[in-house]
């Protein structure tokens, strides 16, 4: 259960949650993979908008439905997919559901309590049942590179002023550091996509110097018989379809290395 006065919610995204989820109780899937994708297309059309955790000057869990970034997005499409997995109805479930996918060990202790790095978002996850990483199951190779861009951008992140919040990411990354990082590279996932499965989480591992990926989003297949990602797309500015399947997709985004791709398993929150 999510803490009462950390929650930061609009009187309109309240009532927008209570239409959403009146709406997702009418899917009926086999699957709960299928189940995330017809979540997800619920929120098509949806403005991309970033920073929209970095509300106030403390951390609160942030609700906004009005937009999205691609982690929010996907945060929040596994968390209204546990709710139906589990029959949950109320507004308190829903917050309990997005703290604990959002923070590590499900936790709102501060800023620093974000799960910033996908990586780490994989990692904890997983620790808690809702995720399991497949990456190396689907043929990944190690990637040894130091996680620390927060560390090393401290300026652009606005939280990151405070030297408390500070020293404590730099933990973060320092553990991070003992950890191995396993992605599927970019000229492989032609080959392997038939195995990635709908509502499988992709995230997209990158070049650039202290990242460990730059963009998430939520697979598809679609009629053309390839696999697509359904994402909010900064690009496009608001959640979509990409037009080209995911191999030729990501084969335009220069510093795109490869994917790193975890499959729900959502056990009870």
């Amino acid at each position: 259960m999510a803490h009462g006065q950390q929650i930061t919610c609009s009187p309109k995204d309240r009532s927008l949650f209570e239409s959403k989820i009146t709406e997702l109780q009418q899917i009926k899937a086999s699957n709960l993979g299928d189940t995330l994708v017809m979540v997800g297309t619920s929120f098509m059309g949806t403005p991309y908008v970033e920073k929209t955790l970095e509300v106030g000057n403390t951390e609160t869990l942030v609700i906004n439905f009005g937009g999205l970034d691609c982690t929010t997005f996907v945060e929040n499409v596994l968390a209204f997919g546990a709710m139906l997995k589990e029959e949950q109805h109320s507004f308190d479930a829903f917050t309990g559901n997005l703290e604990t996918i959002r923070y590590r060990n499900g936790i709102l202790n501060g800023y620093p309590s974000r799960l910033h790095y996908f990586t780490e978002w994989v990692r904890n996850n997983q620790k808690k049942g809702l995720v399991e990483d497949i990456t190396s199951e689907l043929g990944g190779v190690p990637l040894n590179k130091t996680i620390n861009f927060m560390g090393t951008h401290r300026n652009l992140y606005p939280f990151l002023a405070d030297d408390q919040n500070f020293e404590a990411m730099l933990q973060v990354e320092k553990e991070l550091a003992k950890e191995e990082l396993c992605y599927l590279p970019q000229d492989q996932i032609e080959n392997k996509e038939h195995l990635i499965q709908n509502g499988d989480i992709i995230a997209l591992a990158t070049s650039i110097k202290g990242l460990d990926v730059t963009h998430t989003g939520i697979a598809i297949h679609q009629p053309d018989g390839k696999l697509h990602l359904l994402h909010a797309s900064s690009k496009n500015g608001q959640v979509e379809i990409s037009k080209l399947p995911l191999a030729d997709y990501l084969k335009n985004i220069k510093s795109n290395i490869g994917i790193i791709v975890a499959r729900p398993t959502l056990l009870p929150l």
